[in-house]
Order: structure tokens, then sequence, then C-alpha cells
């Protein structure tokens, strides 16, 4: 399918940017919504891409139309207020929803995007804005076999690991399970390191003693910048977007009548950073703010 789609972009911010500059680079065309969130964008305009003042407008000169936002709320507005998506959504098209989203959401938005004679799947993220520059994001998929067939050479263009977990909505359930067990990850070795320092461990044998045992591993390398070097762009997410995700975890386990003890503590102390006014803050500098309590 390569070049042979028209598509459009909501969202050409951290994650977006690097999905449009990958899309451009495999040969698709590219329109994309003007928003204050966006990355600069004279890279993408140099190398072709369309600049479009409504989504709407974005819409109707795309036959896939990918979005890449925050959350449920912003999802539902840039598809169905005025001058949305579905305004100018043509007959058979797709919309591809990058976002982080409540599943039950996205099941009634697929539904709606369908009243409307369009196609819908969800493929949330996973990775970090330097992934999505270089096309190896990670993709989770909620689509009908057929359709994730079909657009899975589009996918293809700035993922390097896509997996189909189902129906619409799988991509948003499996995205949740993956942030809830990241972010909570986050959380203990945040509150280890404040603990490690108030005891009078040194960083570099705390360092060494979780690398080489049980703490070892991805999140353990993220923050260890900060640790370190008090440097917090080895997790570029905000405190804001933790609470987020963690809040749509919980939601997805009420829902399904889940266990979520940990995940309501996990939850709190989120919040409570939130609350005390952190929320623009990059998650590993949770280890400074819980050092100081």
């Amino acid at each position: 399918m390569k070049g042979v789609y028209e598509v459009g972009l909501i969202g050409a911010g951290l994650m977006g940017h690097g999905i449009g500059r990958n899309l451009l680079r495999h040969g698709y065309t590219l329109t994309f919504l003007d928003h204050p969130g966006n990355q600069p964008v004279d890279d993408l305009m140099g190398e072709g891409a369309v600049l479009k003042q409504h989504a709407r407008e974005v819409a109707a000169a795309s036959e896939v139309v990918i979005l890449c936002v925050t959350g449920t709320p912003q999802v539902e507005a840039v598809l169905f207020e005025p001058d949305g998506v579905l305004e100018g959504l043509k007959p058979g098209a797709i919309v591809i929803d990058c976002s982080t989203a409540i599943p039950s959401s996205t099941v009634a938005i697929a539904e709606r995007v369908a009243d409307r004679g369009g196609r819908f799947l969800d493929a949330a993220m996973t990775r970090t804005p330097k992934e999505a520059e270089e096309g190896r994001l990670n993709l989770l998929v909620g689509a009908s076999d057929a359709l994730f067939a079909e657009v899975r050479p589009l996918l293809e263009s700035f993922a390097e690991h896509i997996v189909h977990g189902g129906p619409v909505g799988a991509g948003h359930k499996l995205k949740l399970l993956h942030n809830f067990v990241s972010l909570g990850f986050t959380a203990v070795l945040a509150e280890a390191t404040a603990a490690a320092r108030r005891a009078g461990i040194a960083d570099d044998a705390f360092l060494e003693v979780l690398g080489n045992g049980g703490g070892g591993g991805v999140i353990l390398e993220r923050l260890r910048p900060f640790i370190t070097g008090e440097d917090p762009s080895g997790f570029r997410f905000s405190l804001a977007n933790t609470l987020k995700d963690v809040g749509y975890y919980t939601a997805m386990a009420e829902d399904s009548g889940a266990p979520r003890r940990v995940a309501s503590a996990i939850e709190t102390l989120y919040r409570d950073a939130n609350e005390a006014g952190h929320g623009e803050r990059l998650v590993p500098e949770l280890i400074a703010i819980l050092e100081k309590r």
C-alpha cells in the first residue's frame, strides 16, 4: 500500500511529528492540522506536507486520518466537534487512533465513525519521541483482521513492532496494561531512590545493585540519567499524562471487576504530585519531588 494513501495527521506533537516525518519518507502524501501543540513543522512542509486550519479540511483531503492526541476527550473533540474530522470524512476512509484512551469510549467512537461511512482502528503507541522520529515505534492495534491486513504496510512506515491484539478496543486495553506496569515500576523505583538517599546509600551503589538484580530493566535505564545527573530527558513524559494514563487503567479495571489495590496506590502517588503543582514536570523528576517530602 506504500504511496497509495493520502494521509491526514491530527497532532504533530512530540510523537506525531515523527509519525509524519516517516510517512513522508515512505512516499505517502501528508496533510496535517495546524495546532499550538505541534512541534516545529518546517521540515514536514519542506518535504511537501500541507497545513490545514480545521480537522474537517484534513479529513476531506485524506483517505486515512491518524489521530495522535492526548486522550479520550481530545479524540472525541477532534472527531465530533464543529469542523471536526467527521464533517469531512470521505466514504470508506480509515481513522487510526494512536492516542491512549478509555477502551469503552473507543468502541463507541468506532461505532460513530462507522455510522458516517468510515472505518476505525486503535493503534496505541509505546516507546518515546526518539523512536517516533526514527520510525521505530511499537503499535498495539485493535481492528478487524481484514482492516489490520489492509493498513499494516502503512503502519510499518513508522513502527518497528506491531501487535494485533484483537478487535477494536484491544489496542487501547493493551496500552493501559503496558502503561500501568511501566508507570508502576517508575513509582516503585522513584520511591526506592528517595528512600535510598535518605538512608545514606550512594547512588552508584544503588544503581549497581538494582542493575545487576531484580530491579534492572528499561525503566531503570530511563531513570538512570536523572539519578546520576538530574537529566530528566530519558523519560520525556509529563506527570500530568502519567496520572491520566493510570486513571484510565483503574477505570478499565473497575469496569471489568479486576483487582486494583496496587493501581489505586500508584494513582494516589501521581495525583499527589499533580495536586502539588508538578503536572508539567517530567516523570523522572518524581524522584526529586519524593526526596524533598
